[in-house]
Protein backbone atom coordinates (compact mmCIF):
# COMPACT_ATOMS: atom_id res chain seq x y z
CA UNK A 1 0.00 0.00 0.00
CA UNK A 2 1.59 3.33 -1.33
CA UNK A 3 1.14 6.62 1.23
CA UNK A 4 -2.33 7.87 1.44
CA UNK A 5 -2.79 11.23 0.61
CA UNK A 6 -3.59 13.68 3.38
CA UNK A 7 -7.02 15.21 3.62
CA UNK A 8 -7.22 19.21 3.44
CA UNK A 9 -4.52 20.16 6.52
CA UNK A 10 -6.69 22.38 8.77
CA UNK A 11 -3.64 24.60 9.91
CA UNK A 12 -0.30 25.30 8.77
CA UNK A 13 2.64 25.67 11.07
CA UNK A 14 5.77 27.53 10.99
CA UNK A 15 9.04 25.35 11.52
CA UNK A 16 9.51 26.85 14.78
CA UNK A 17 5.88 26.39 16.06
CA UNK A 18 6.34 23.16 15.16
CA UNK A 19 9.68 23.16 17.50
CA UNK A 20 7.77 24.67 20.18
CA UNK A 21 4.88 22.29 20.12
CA UNK A 22 7.74 18.93 19.59
CA UNK A 23 9.60 20.10 22.42
CA UNK A 24 6.00 20.73 25.00
CA UNK A 25 4.59 17.20 23.98
CA UNK A 26 7.81 15.75 25.10
CA UNK A 27 7.93 17.40 28.47
CA UNK A 28 10.79 20.13 27.59
CA UNK A 29 8.88 22.93 27.81
CA UNK A 30 6.45 24.72 30.18
CA UNK A 31 6.67 23.83 34.28
CA UNK A 32 6.93 19.71 34.61
CA UNK A 33 4.23 17.50 36.42
CA UNK A 34 6.49 16.84 39.41
CA UNK A 35 3.29 15.17 41.48
CA UNK A 36 3.72 12.46 39.50
CA UNK A 37 7.21 12.03 38.67
CA UNK A 38 8.93 9.24 37.09
CA UNK A 39 5.78 7.55 36.19
CA UNK A 40 3.84 10.45 35.35
CA UNK A 41 7.00 11.04 32.46
CA UNK A 42 6.09 7.37 31.42
CA UNK A 43 2.85 7.96 31.07
CA UNK A 44 3.51 11.43 29.26
CA UNK A 45 5.99 9.63 26.87
CA UNK A 46 4.26 6.58 26.52
CA UNK A 47 7.67 4.63 25.88
CA UNK A 48 11.02 4.95 27.56
CA UNK A 49 13.84 3.28 25.78
CA UNK A 50 16.07 1.04 27.64
CA UNK A 51 19.97 0.27 26.88
CA UNK A 52 22.84 -1.19 28.67
CA UNK A 53 25.43 1.42 28.41
CA UNK A 54 25.86 3.22 31.64
CA UNK A 55 28.46 6.53 31.46
CA UNK A 56 26.49 8.98 33.92
CA UNK A 57 23.63 7.07 34.12
CA UNK A 58 21.69 4.31 31.64
CA UNK A 59 19.57 5.90 29.59
CA UNK A 60 16.24 5.30 31.24
CA UNK A 61 17.39 6.93 34.26
CA UNK A 62 18.58 9.88 32.21
CA UNK A 63 15.01 10.27 30.53
CA UNK A 64 13.04 11.16 33.26
CA UNK A 65 16.39 13.90 34.74
CA UNK A 66 16.16 15.40 31.87
CA UNK A 67 12.73 16.58 32.62
CA UNK A 68 12.52 16.39 36.08
CA UNK A 69 15.62 17.64 37.71
CA UNK A 70 17.72 15.51 40.06
CA UNK A 71 15.47 13.04 40.77
CA UNK A 72 16.76 10.32 42.74
CA UNK A 73 18.01 6.96 40.53
CA UNK A 74 16.27 4.74 43.25
CA UNK A 75 13.67 6.66 42.65
CA UNK A 76 13.65 6.17 38.95
CA UNK A 77 14.24 2.30 39.35
CA UNK A 78 11.33 1.89 41.97
CA UNK A 79 9.02 3.82 39.68
CA UNK A 80 9.37 1.15 36.90
CA UNK A 81 9.54 -1.79 38.67
CA UNK A 82 7.79 -1.76 42.24
CA UNK A 83 4.11 -2.46 41.70
CA UNK A 84 1.80 -2.86 38.39
CA UNK A 85 2.86 0.18 36.41
CA UNK A 86 5.09 -1.05 33.73
CA UNK A 87 6.32 -3.66 31.82
CA UNK A 88 9.01 -4.22 28.79
CA UNK A 89 8.60 -4.70 25.64
CA UNK A 90 9.10 -4.32 21.99
CA UNK A 91 8.19 -0.69 21.14
CA UNK A 92 10.70 2.19 19.54
CA UNK A 93 13.22 -0.92 20.40
CA UNK A 94 13.53 -2.27 24.10
CA UNK A 95 11.26 -0.20 26.24
CA UNK A 96 9.60 0.86 29.41
CA UNK A 97 5.95 1.38 28.53
CA UNK A 98 2.79 1.97 30.72
CA UNK A 99 0.70 -1.16 31.86
CA UNK A 100 -2.41 0.59 30.78
CA UNK A 101 -0.92 0.02 27.09
CA UNK A 102 -0.27 -4.10 27.41
CA UNK A 103 -3.64 -4.78 25.51
CA UNK A 104 -2.75 -2.00 22.71
CA UNK A 105 0.32 -4.30 22.13
CA UNK A 106 -1.50 -7.54 21.72
CA UNK A 107 -1.13 -7.46 17.43
CA UNK A 108 2.54 -7.73 18.08
CA UNK A 109 2.28 -10.96 20.49
CA UNK A 110 0.02 -12.16 17.93
CA UNK A 111 2.61 -11.46 15.45
CA UNK A 112 5.44 -13.34 17.10
CA UNK A 113 3.55 -15.92 18.14
CA UNK A 114 2.69 -16.58 14.23
CA UNK A 115 6.12 -15.93 13.21
CA UNK A 116 7.81 -18.99 11.48
CA UNK A 117 11.38 -17.95 11.36
CA UNK A 118 13.56 -17.08 14.49
CA UNK A 119 17.54 -16.73 14.59
CA UNK A 120 17.60 -19.04 18.15
CA UNK A 121 16.69 -22.21 18.06
CA UNK A 122 14.28 -23.01 21.01
CA UNK A 123 15.08 -26.83 22.07
CA UNK A 124 12.46 -29.13 22.18
CA UNK A 125 10.49 -29.02 25.49
CA UNK A 126 12.51 -26.12 27.10
CA UNK A 127 9.87 -23.64 27.14
CA UNK A 128 7.04 -25.85 28.58
CA UNK A 129 9.77 -25.99 31.47
CA UNK A 130 10.46 -22.60 31.88
CA UNK A 131 6.77 -21.78 31.94
CA UNK A 132 5.64 -24.62 34.74
CA UNK A 133 9.20 -23.10 36.80
CA UNK A 134 8.17 -19.88 36.96
CA UNK A 135 4.64 -21.00 38.43
CA UNK A 136 6.33 -23.01 40.55
CA UNK A 137 9.08 -20.69 41.71
CA UNK A 138 8.79 -17.19 40.12
CA UNK A 139 10.12 -14.53 39.83
CA UNK A 140 13.37 -15.74 38.93
CA UNK A 141 16.11 -14.73 36.58
CA UNK A 142 17.84 -16.44 33.53
CA UNK A 143 20.66 -17.69 36.03
CA UNK A 144 17.68 -18.94 38.37
CA UNK A 145 16.09 -20.67 35.43
CA UNK A 146 19.06 -22.86 34.41
CA UNK A 147 21.68 -20.18 32.87
CA UNK A 148 21.30 -16.71 30.27
CA UNK A 149 24.67 -17.61 28.43
CA UNK A 150 26.10 -20.82 26.93
CA UNK A 151 30.04 -19.23 26.62
CA UNK A 152 30.80 -15.23 27.39
CA UNK A 153 29.47 -14.31 24.02
CA UNK A 154 27.16 -11.51 25.06
CA UNK A 155 24.49 -13.36 22.20
CA UNK A 156 25.20 -17.11 23.08
CA UNK A 157 22.06 -17.45 24.46
CA UNK A 158 21.09 -20.98 25.86
CA UNK A 159 18.06 -22.83 25.50
CA UNK A 160 16.59 -21.52 29.12
CA UNK A 161 16.94 -17.78 27.66
CA UNK A 162 16.11 -18.37 24.89
CA UNK A 163 12.65 -20.36 25.89
CA UNK A 164 11.97 -17.07 28.70
CA UNK A 165 12.43 -14.33 25.78
CA UNK A 166 9.91 -16.30 23.70
CA UNK A 167 7.65 -16.29 26.55
CA UNK A 168 8.70 -12.56 27.34
CA UNK A 169 7.59 -11.94 23.46
CA UNK A 170 4.40 -14.04 23.56
CA UNK A 171 3.00 -12.29 26.75
CA UNK A 172 2.98 -15.06 28.63
CA UNK A 173 6.05 -13.98 30.90
CA UNK A 174 6.82 -10.58 31.64
CA UNK A 175 10.17 -8.78 33.70
CA UNK A 176 9.11 -7.70 36.79
CA UNK A 177 12.04 -6.08 38.10
CA UNK A 178 15.82 -5.81 37.23
CA UNK A 179 18.48 -7.23 39.44
CA UNK A 180 21.81 -5.83 38.53
CA UNK A 181 20.33 -4.89 34.94
CA UNK A 182 19.36 -8.53 35.13
CA UNK A 183 15.79 -9.40 34.16
CA UNK A 184 13.39 -11.04 36.82
CA UNK A 185 11.01 -13.10 34.94
CA UNK A 186 7.44 -14.24 35.98
CA UNK A 187 4.01 -14.86 34.96
CA UNK A 188 2.14 -12.60 32.73
CA UNK A 189 -0.88 -14.06 34.89
CA UNK A 190 0.53 -12.84 38.04
CA UNK A 191 2.20 -9.56 36.92
CA UNK A 192 -0.08 -7.81 34.70
CA UNK A 193 -3.70 -6.61 36.63
CA UNK A 194 -6.53 -8.57 35.78
CA UNK A 195 -8.71 -6.04 33.85
CA UNK A 196 -5.39 -5.29 31.35
CA UNK A 197 -4.29 -9.36 30.81
CA UNK A 198 -5.80 -9.79 27.39
CA UNK A 199 -5.66 -10.02 23.93
CA UNK A 200 -9.31 -9.20 22.83
CA UNK A 201 -8.36 -5.94 20.37
CA UNK A 202 -7.90 -6.23 17.18
CA UNK A 203 -5.01 -5.56 15.13
CA UNK A 204 -6.49 -2.13 13.87
CA UNK A 205 -7.98 -0.93 16.79
CA UNK A 206 -4.15 -1.51 18.86
CA UNK A 207 -2.84 0.41 16.07
CA UNK A 208 -4.75 3.31 15.91
CA UNK A 209 -4.14 3.66 20.09
CA UNK A 210 -0.52 3.33 18.98
CA UNK A 211 -0.65 6.12 16.58
CA UNK A 212 -2.74 8.24 18.75
CA UNK A 213 -0.28 7.92 21.19
CA UNK A 214 2.33 9.13 19.15
CA UNK A 215 0.86 11.74 17.79
CA UNK A 216 0.30 12.86 20.90
CA UNK A 217 3.55 12.21 22.63
CA UNK A 218 5.45 13.92 19.30
CA UNK A 219 2.89 16.91 19.47
CA UNK A 220 3.49 17.14 15.68
CA UNK A 221 5.38 14.58 13.65
CA UNK A 222 5.21 13.20 9.59
CA UNK A 223 3.86 9.63 8.70
CA UNK A 224 7.57 8.38 9.26
CA UNK A 225 8.06 9.92 12.45
CA UNK A 226 4.45 8.65 14.28
CA UNK A 227 5.29 5.13 12.34
CA UNK A 228 8.85 5.31 13.84
CA UNK A 229 7.78 6.05 17.96
CA UNK A 230 6.56 2.73 18.21
CA UNK A 231 8.37 1.05 14.96
CA UNK A 232 5.14 0.31 13.48
CA UNK A 233 4.66 -0.28 9.31
CA UNK A 234 3.93 2.60 7.15
CA UNK A 235 1.52 0.96 6.00
CA UNK A 236 0.00 0.17 9.30
CA UNK A 237 -0.15 3.72 9.95
CA UNK A 238 -1.91 4.51 6.42
CA UNK A 239 -4.40 2.35 7.53
CA UNK A 240 -5.57 3.74 10.78
CA UNK A 241 -4.67 7.30 10.83
CA UNK A 242 -7.69 9.23 9.71
CA UNK A 243 -9.46 7.23 12.79
CA UNK A 244 -6.34 7.76 15.01
CA UNK A 245 -8.04 11.28 16.35
CA UNK A 246 -4.86 13.11 14.68
CA UNK A 247 -5.54 16.11 12.39
CA UNK A 248 -3.44 16.61 9.16
CA UNK A 249 -1.32 19.80 9.29
CA UNK A 250 1.33 21.63 7.05
CA UNK A 251 4.86 22.32 8.66
CA UNK A 252 6.56 25.01 6.87
CA UNK A 253 10.01 24.09 6.55
CA UNK A 254 9.91 20.45 6.81
CA UNK A 255 9.91 19.67 2.96
CA UNK A 256 12.91 17.91 1.62
CA UNK A 257 15.98 19.27 1.70
CA UNK A 258 17.01 21.41 -1.89
CA UNK A 259 20.24 20.74 -2.88
CA UNK A 260 22.25 24.16 -3.32
CA UNK A 261 24.65 25.10 -6.24
CA UNK A 262 27.68 23.31 -3.96
CA UNK A 263 25.91 20.04 -3.77
CA UNK A 264 25.17 20.85 -0.22
CA UNK A 265 22.04 20.16 0.90
CA UNK A 266 20.10 23.23 2.04
CA UNK A 267 16.58 23.05 4.04
CA UNK A 268 13.63 23.39 1.50
CA UNK A 269 11.01 26.50 2.37
CA UNK A 270 8.15 24.52 1.07
CA UNK A 271 5.33 22.99 3.72
CA UNK A 272 5.69 18.88 4.29
CA UNK A 273 2.58 17.15 4.96
CA UNK A 274 2.18 16.25 9.01
CA UNK A 275 -0.15 15.29 11.56
CA UNK A 276 -0.63 16.49 14.65
CA UNK A 277 -2.10 15.94 18.10
CA UNK A 278 -5.28 18.41 18.28
CA UNK A 279 -4.79 19.23 21.72
CA UNK A 280 -1.27 20.30 21.01
CA UNK A 281 -3.06 23.28 18.61
CA UNK A 282 -5.56 24.47 21.22
CA UNK A 283 -3.07 26.92 22.74
CA UNK A 284 0.65 28.29 22.30
CA UNK A 285 3.29 26.79 23.78
CA UNK A 286 4.80 28.49 26.34
CA UNK A 287 6.98 28.37 29.71
CA UNK A 288 10.39 27.25 30.93
CA UNK A 289 12.75 25.54 28.89
CA UNK A 290 14.76 23.09 30.21
CA UNK A 291 18.41 23.30 30.14
CA UNK A 292 20.10 19.66 30.16
CA UNK A 293 22.06 17.09 28.43
CA UNK A 294 19.75 14.01 27.10
CA UNK A 295 20.12 10.43 26.52
CA UNK A 296 21.18 9.64 22.78
CA UNK A 297 18.23 7.40 23.72
CA UNK A 298 15.95 9.95 24.62
CA UNK A 299 12.60 9.94 22.35
CA UNK A 300 13.01 13.93 21.60
CA UNK A 301 15.97 13.07 19.66
CA UNK A 302 16.08 8.91 18.97
CA UNK A 303 14.93 9.63 15.05
CA UNK A 304 17.82 11.25 13.47
CA UNK A 305 15.94 12.58 10.52
CA UNK A 306 13.53 13.98 12.82
CA UNK A 307 16.41 15.46 14.75
CA UNK A 308 17.90 17.21 11.92
CA UNK A 309 14.43 18.45 10.31
CA UNK A 310 13.36 20.02 13.81
CA UNK A 311 16.60 21.37 15.20
CA UNK A 312 18.64 21.32 12.63
CA UNK A 313 21.27 19.45 14.49
CA UNK A 314 23.09 16.26 13.20
CA UNK A 315 23.23 13.58 15.54
CA UNK A 316 24.40 9.59 15.82
CA UNK A 317 25.49 7.14 18.67
CA UNK A 318 28.90 6.27 18.59
CA UNK A 319 29.49 3.63 20.71
CA UNK A 320 29.23 0.87 18.30
CA UNK A 321 31.41 3.01 15.93
CA UNK A 322 35.64 1.57 16.22
CA UNK A 323 36.82 4.65 18.13
CA UNK A 324 39.04 5.89 15.38
CA UNK A 325 36.21 6.65 13.27
CA UNK A 326 34.49 8.61 16.07
CA UNK A 327 33.46 11.83 15.47
CA UNK A 328 31.44 12.51 18.74
CA UNK A 329 32.75 10.43 21.13
CA UNK A 330 31.53 7.44 22.84
CA UNK A 331 28.76 8.32 24.20
CA UNK A 332 27.88 12.13 23.17
CA UNK A 333 25.26 13.50 24.70
CA UNK A 334 23.59 16.28 23.18
CA UNK A 335 22.92 20.20 25.20
CA UNK A 336 18.86 21.32 25.62
CA UNK A 337 19.17 24.71 26.16
CA UNK A 338 16.26 27.64 25.35
CA UNK A 339 14.75 25.17 23.41
CA UNK A 340 17.84 23.98 20.66
CA UNK A 341 20.30 21.58 21.19
CA UNK A 342 23.60 24.25 21.22
CA UNK A 343 25.74 21.44 21.73
CA UNK A 344 27.03 18.33 22.91
CA UNK A 345 29.23 16.58 25.58
CA UNK A 346 30.54 12.92 25.83
CA UNK A 347 30.77 12.18 29.41
CA UNK A 348 32.50 9.79 31.63
CA UNK A 349 33.50 9.30 35.36
CA UNK A 350 36.50 9.26 37.56
CA UNK A 351 35.88 9.34 40.70
CA UNK A 352 33.94 12.35 41.91
CA UNK A 353 34.89 14.02 39.10
CA UNK A 354 32.90 13.77 35.64
CA UNK A 355 34.87 14.15 32.84
CA UNK A 356 33.85 15.97 29.27
CA UNK A 357 35.94 14.27 27.24
CA UNK A 358 34.73 16.07 23.78
CA UNK A 359 33.06 18.99 23.72
CA UNK A 360 31.24 20.57 21.04
CA UNK A 361 29.85 24.18 21.24
CA UNK A 362 27.55 26.12 19.00
CA UNK A 363 29.29 28.97 19.34
CA UNK A 364 30.38 31.67 22.38
CA UNK A 365 26.09 31.53 23.49
CA UNK A 366 26.32 28.35 24.26
CA UNK A 367 28.90 28.37 27.21
CA UNK A 368 27.20 29.47 30.12
CA UNK A 369 23.82 26.33 28.94
CA UNK A 370 26.85 23.99 28.55
CA UNK A 371 28.32 24.50 31.91
CA UNK A 372 24.90 24.65 33.41
CA UNK A 373 24.16 21.09 32.16
CA UNK A 374 27.63 19.87 32.91
CA UNK A 375 27.27 20.96 36.50
CA UNK A 376 23.58 19.95 37.48
CA UNK A 377 24.64 16.64 35.76
CA UNK A 378 27.93 16.05 38.14
CA UNK A 379 26.00 16.88 40.78
CA UNK A 380 22.69 14.65 40.38
CA UNK A 381 25.73 11.54 40.28
CA UNK A 382 27.25 12.44 43.16
CA UNK A 383 30.70 14.04 41.52
CA UNK A 384 32.25 17.40 42.79
CA UNK A 385 34.56 18.12 39.95
CA UNK A 386 34.29 18.72 36.03
CA UNK A 387 36.93 18.55 34.07
CA UNK A 388 37.33 19.06 30.47
CA UNK A 389 39.47 17.33 28.27
CA UNK A 390 39.63 18.94 24.45
CA UNK A 391 37.06 21.44 23.02
CA UNK A 392 36.30 21.17 19.16
CA UNK A 393 36.58 25.02 19.53
CA UNK A 394 39.57 25.57 20.80
CA UNK A 395 38.80 29.44 21.32
CA UNK A 396 35.93 28.32 23.86
CA UNK A 397 37.79 26.18 25.96
CA UNK A 398 38.67 29.20 28.54
CA UNK A 399 35.38 30.27 28.74
CA UNK A 400 33.76 27.38 29.17
CA UNK A 401 36.88 26.93 31.55
CA UNK A 402 35.87 29.94 33.10
CA UNK A 403 32.24 29.57 33.43
CA UNK A 404 32.72 25.92 35.41
CA UNK A 405 34.96 27.60 38.04
CA UNK A 406 32.58 30.07 38.40
CA UNK A 407 29.94 27.60 39.10
CA UNK A 408 32.35 25.21 41.10
CA UNK A 409 33.02 28.38 43.25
Amino acid sequence: MGMTSLPRPIAELSADEARRIALRAQGFMGAPDRRSGVRGVLRHLGAVQLDTISVLARSHELVPYARLGAVGRKTVDSAYWTGTHAFEYWSHAACILPVEEWPHFAFRRRAYRSRPHWNHALPDGTYDQVIKQLRAEGPLTATDLGGAKKTSEWWDWSGTKVAVERALMYGEVVCTERRGWKRVYDLAERAIPDELLHDELDDAECLRRLVRLAGQSLGVGTRADIADYHRLKGEQVDAVIADSGLVPVKVEGWGKPAQGRSGASQAGRTAADAWADPAALETAPRGRHRTTLLSPFDSLIWERARTERIFGFTHRLEAYTPKPKRVYGYFAMPVLAGGRLVGRVDPAREGRTLVAKQVGLDGPKAVPAVAQALMEAASWVDCTDVRVERVDSPELREPLARELARALG
